[in-house]
């Protein structure tokens, strides 16, 4: 079978399927496990697909966005392991940006320092924060109505006032060689902003995140270090050559 053919075969499984494994394609395209598995690396470079322990997965539409009631039962575990990592980083009195998210919203109960100051665009943030007397700063803006984040011009003219020690920034995707990104490009005009006025920048993501890319980038990867967790899906030395990257236990 020509490899043009075996790709094309490859593809269409995964249209229909969304996610499949090595032996479903050794069936279909009667070819050797690891000339799939060649073909499979092959797609992923051309971003028709990403690997995955065993298989391939489909890569998100660009513009998909779920709401933020969808994404905040999804991999709750694993957000809470990388939030409570990313809250341990901070220290007494600083000023830190929490950018609108799940993850970021899952720090909230780990913020434990003394004399902290939090400025957010999250404003399911907003009542979490007060609740733990921390000293809050709302930035001004348009209230989208899929992620709960403030922005717009308005947004991005109100976060110039302040300069941060470190900023905690949630992705929708991240990709070694496409960067950061997110299906919004206002969103990610802000998340942009914020990381040029950090003194440190992070981005906080689980695993399914890794490997994807989306609509808007806003920074590459070495504007930012990487909070995520341990998969064995994932093939970390991709992304460690080009930033520092943490994994949460």
């Amino acid at each position: 079978m020509l490899i043009t053919e075996r790709h094309r075969l490859i593809l269409d499984l995964l249209n229909e399927k969304e996610h499949v494994k090595i032996q479903e394609l050794v069936e279909l395209t009667n070819t050797s496990e690891s000339t799939l598995r060649r073909d499979l690396d092959q797609l992923e470079k051309q971003h028709y697909l990403k690997r995955v322990h065993g298989g391939a997965s489909l890569l998100q539409k660009k513009r998909q966005e779920r709401s933020v009631i969808e994404k905040a039962t999804q991999n709750l575990q694993e957000k809470k392991q990388i939030a409570k990592y990313a809250a341990e980083l901070i220290h007494d009195e600083e000023c830190i940006y929490l950018d609108a998210g799940t993850t970021t919203f899952q720090m909230i109960p780990f913020l434990k320092q003394k004399n902290l100051v939090v400025v957010t665009n999250g404003v399911d943030h907003l009542e979490a924060l007060l609740d733990k007397n921390i000293t809050t700063y709302l930035i001004g803006g348009y209230v989208k109505k899929v992620t709960k984040a403030l922005i717009g011009r308005n947004a991005y003219e109100s976060i110039q006032n302040y300069r941060f020690d470190k900023c905690f920034i949630g992705a929708n995707a991240i990709h070694p060689e496409l960067g950061y990104t997110t299906p919004d490009p206002e969103e990610a005009h802000i998340k942009e902003k914020a990381i040029s006025l950090s003194r440190e920048a992070y981005v906080l993501a689980d695993h399914t995140k890794l490997g994807e890319v989306s609509f808007a980038k806003f920074a590459d990867l070495n504007k930012a270090k990487i909070i995520t967790s341990v998969d064995e899906t994932i093939r970390l030395n991709r992304y460690t050559e080009k930033t520092k990257l943490y994994l949460a236990k």
